[in-house]
């Protein structure tokens, strides 16, 4: 395999690595109401666990309120067990055929918590690029010992790949940063 797609499959996996930690962010609480608190709650509905995002129409109709309306009503009840079990620490109101949820401010203590669980998932997005990078340059070794690519090659090939670690790593890092902000500014 060449080096040139030996780096590039690699660095579509970092991608894929800050992409992951970007969505595990979006059900991270934050000061105001977001969709991604709840969208991938799974609810019991007739008895197979499936994401709310698939029995409902999730909004925020206000900066502190999650409107929740099922496409089934009578899913209306399964909805509400399932947030009350959820680790969310929301009280569910059913309003007629919606859930609402009011999400209350977050005290100093409370954002300090979040923002080491933040840095917690931004720590282990990291070991996942740079695990990424020790299987690319596992993989150029192979290649050079196989007689497939030259030494120099191999060695062109690493640094690139190094590269890419550093590169995917600061996109971590901003990520984190930009959350904890937004989490510590609410």
């Amino acid at each position: 395999m060449p080096v040139k797609q030996i780096v590039e499959e690699h660095a579509r996996h970092m991608a894929m690595a800050v992409e992951f930690l970007q969505n595990e962010l979006r059900s991270v609480r934050t000061g105001r109401a977001s969709t991604g608190l709840v969208e991938n709650l799974m609810v019991d509905y007739y008895g197979s666990k499936t994401p709310l995002k698939q029995l409902a129409t999730i909004a925020t109709p206000e900066a502190a309120t999650v409107a929740i309306k099922p496409f089934d009503p009578a899913s209306l009840k399964d909805i509400e067990k399932a947030i009350r079990n959820s680790d969310l620490s929301l009280s569910p109101i059913v309003d007629g055929k919606i859930v609402r949820l009011s999400i209350p401010p977050l005290s100093v203590e409370r954002r300090k918590q979040l923002t080491q669980q933040v840095k917690q998932m931004g720590e282990k997005a990291k070991v996942s690029v740079r695990n990424i990078r020790r299987d690319a340059n596992k993989h150029l070794d192979e290649e050079q010992k196989g007689k497939i690519i030259t030494e120099d090659e191999r060695d062109k090939g690493k640094k690139d790949v190094d590269n890419l670690t550093k590169e995917y790593t600061d996109k971590v890092d901003a990520v984190i940063k930009a959350k904890s902000d937004e989490i510590m500014l609410d």
